[in-house]
């Protein structure tokens, strides 16, 4: 099982890999250490979860080039830079490059600390959005072309009677239309209908039929 919680420790300095695993499993965290970002690539990323801590600078490949080959690849782990005084620019590009914090050297050990359950909590709470997001997209799949117009309407606020009006059929059949709508969406009211369409982009009102059915 792949542990949401796990911290990836990248640096190039034994001692530092060394006392930053120490002190991260002394506070109850899983820890996996790796000597070059080249090594991190090389385990998979994409299939990881959990938080990265990297230092900016490092041989073969930087602290930045690991950033953008991140997000170049699709891989959304919240990373946390460790930076010395003089690297403060390049820490703040990688903030520009997706970057959650950086902490400079040396910090102790409750910043770090801090960074990191924010960076923890801030993905589970990512994860538990997608995973929604995706819910409510399966079951907009399952509505029909017309029952995806109703919804649009009834997203836009229309009443019935105007959405009747848009698509050319009657309000009693908008109203049959609706009612399998909400089941569908396993909606228990109009507001967690609206509420649902919103998150996954649904906005835009029905186009206007030429004729009734």
């Amino acid at each position: 099982m792949v542990d949401s919680r796990m911290i990836h420790v990248i640096d190039d300095d034994d001692a530092v890999r060394d006392s930053l695993s120490f002190m991260l499993r002394a506070a109850g965290m899983e820890v996996q250490a790796y000597e070059s970002a080249i090594a991190f690539l090389a385990s998979g990323p994409e299939t990881l979860a959990g938080c990265i801590v990297t230092d900016v600078r490092m041989p073969g490949m930087s602290g930045i080039e690991l950033l953008q080959r991140l997000k170049d690849t699709g891989v959304a782990l919240p990373v946390i830079v460790m930076t010395g005084h003089a690297d403060v620019p390049l820490a703040v590009e990688a903030m520009r490059l997706g970057a959650l914090d950086f902490i400079e050297k040396p910090f102790d050990d409750e910043t770090l600390l801090a960074s990191i359950r924010l960076a923890l909590d801030r993905r589970v709470e990512d994860d538990r959005r997608s995973a929604k997001e995706a819910e409510i997209q399966q079951r907009l799949a399952s509505l029909s072309g017309r029952e995806r117009q109703v919804l649009e309407g009834l997203v836009a606020g229309h009443p019935n009677k105007t959405i009747a009006f848009d698509l050319g059929i009657s309000p009693r059949t908008i109203e049959v239309y609706r009612a399998n709508v909400m089941t569908k969406m396993q909606a228990a009211t109009l507001s967690d209908l609206v509420r649902m369409a919103l998150i996954v982009g649904v906005h835009s009102e029905p186009s206007p039929a030429t004729g009734r059915r």
